[in-house]
């Protein structure tokens, strides 16, 4: 698959999906409590995709593989999940953590995609910390956007500041390129690797959405053929923005009210 560059038509579509996925997870927010179900977060995600944004889950059907269709509508990955969690009937308790991963599909066919970590009640400091750390992991990585970067100092960044931390990166899983398609090219890797040689250019939209363990980077793939786990047992967290490659910079299009203060490092997200 070919990188694809957008333009100015093309872009303003990208920005409606991001926004439309970032005003799923702001809907979502308040019903993610003690004693709720991930089924039941993924049943309003779905309600509200169809109904109030009038779009399409990005993930529900999704079977890049072959044989192995995603289930539901969005990835809600608990704990020492790393990724791909699917929604299940299982209560989440205080203490734990979450990720949900959205992607939408808007009627035009374009594609946000944006995931977040919530704390459920009064989690541990390791836990809120593991949370917080990989935020600015994220950022870190998106700070580096800009025409005629190498996407390579993307992952310098995030291995850099996650690692000085005493966490590690996950090497499985990667970001990506995003447009009409949930998946394009180039992969972006959060660590550094000479296979990340691809250089950026304005008009392209990619993902960053470091997944950061508090122990080891070994991951482990679950009997579903979707969930993964860590390898160690320990917990796990991840934070996702769709970001556009601009003229001078980068301009991040799932921000919205709902998402945390920016780290003080970052003094700009549209440049």
């Amino acid at each position: 698959m070919t990188i694809t560059i957008k333009n100015k038509e093309e872009i303003e579509g990208m920005r409606a999906a991001g926004r439309a996925a970032s005003q799923l997870l702001d809907y979502l927010t308040p019903f993610v409590r003690e004693g709720k179900t991930t089924n039941q977060i993924d049943k309003l995600a779905y309600d509200f995709i169809k109904h109030d944004l009038k779009s399409t889950p990005a993930p529900l059907n999704y079977d890049p593989m072959g044989g192995n269709p995603y289930p539901k509508s969005i990835c809600t990955s608990v704990n020492n999940m790393v990724c791909h969690g699917i929604p299940n009937d299982k209560p989440l308790r205080k203490g734990d953590i979450l990720n949900i991963d959205v992607g939408v599909t808007t009627q035009d066919g374009w594609i946000g995609d944006t995931s977040r970590m919530f704390v459920i009640g009064e989690a541990s400091i390791a836990a809120k910390r593991l949370c917080a750390l990989t935020y600015d992991a994220m950022w870190h990585g998106i700070s580096k956007i800009g025409p005629n970067v190498c996407i390579v100092e993307i992952g310098r960044a995030i291995q850099k500041f996650t690692e000085t931390q005493g966490c590690s990166v996950v090497r499985d899983y990667c970001g990506h390129g995003i447009g009409r398609n949930f998946h394009e090219e180039p992969q972006i890797l959060h660590f550094v690797s000479p296979e990340a040689k691809t250089i950026l250019v304005p008009g392209m939209t990619i993902t960053v959405e470091p997944m950061i363990n508090a122990g080891r980077k070994e991951t482990k793939g679950l009997p579903d053929g979707w969930g993964v786990v860590t390898k160690d047992r320990s917990l796990s967290a991840q934070w996702e923005h769709t970001v556009l490659v601009t003229e001078t910079g980068f301009e991040v299009l799932t921000l919205s009210e709902g998402y945390p203060e920016l780290p003080a490092f970052i003094t700009s997200t549209k440049t």
